[in-house]
């Protein structure tokens, strides 16, 4: 899925007032994480995630693994903090403009 900049601007507003739902720590990405990171972005759509471990391409690769496991979308990355986003075909919540 690829989104138009004026589709992440939009997420990016929306996503200016959410607080981070899962955190990553040093033991980075189990499988518990992961299945926890499924369900709330399955029910949220819109969620951020901070990345607490040592450098940038290691907050790089979990950001990168976290997409490429579940489909999302990274909208934006700050610092140790990726807003992603990926859409729930049956309980549609956010509305893209085109």
């Amino acid at each position: 899925m690829t989104l138009s900049e004026a589709q992440k601007k939009h997420l990016r507003g929306l996503g200016h007032a959410l607080k981070p739902l899962i955190m990553v720590g040093d033991a980075g990405l189990s499988e518990s994480l992961m299945a926890e990171f499924e369900s709330t972005l399955a029910h949220h759509e819109l969620l951020k995630v901070r990345v607490r471990v040592g450098d940038r391409k290691a907050r790089d690769s979990i950001f990168e693994e976290m997409c490429a496991k579940s489909g999302a979308v990274m909208v934006q990355r700050v610092g140790n903090m990726a807003l992603l986003y990926r859409e729930n075909p049956e309980k549609k919540k956010i509305v893209l403009p085109n």
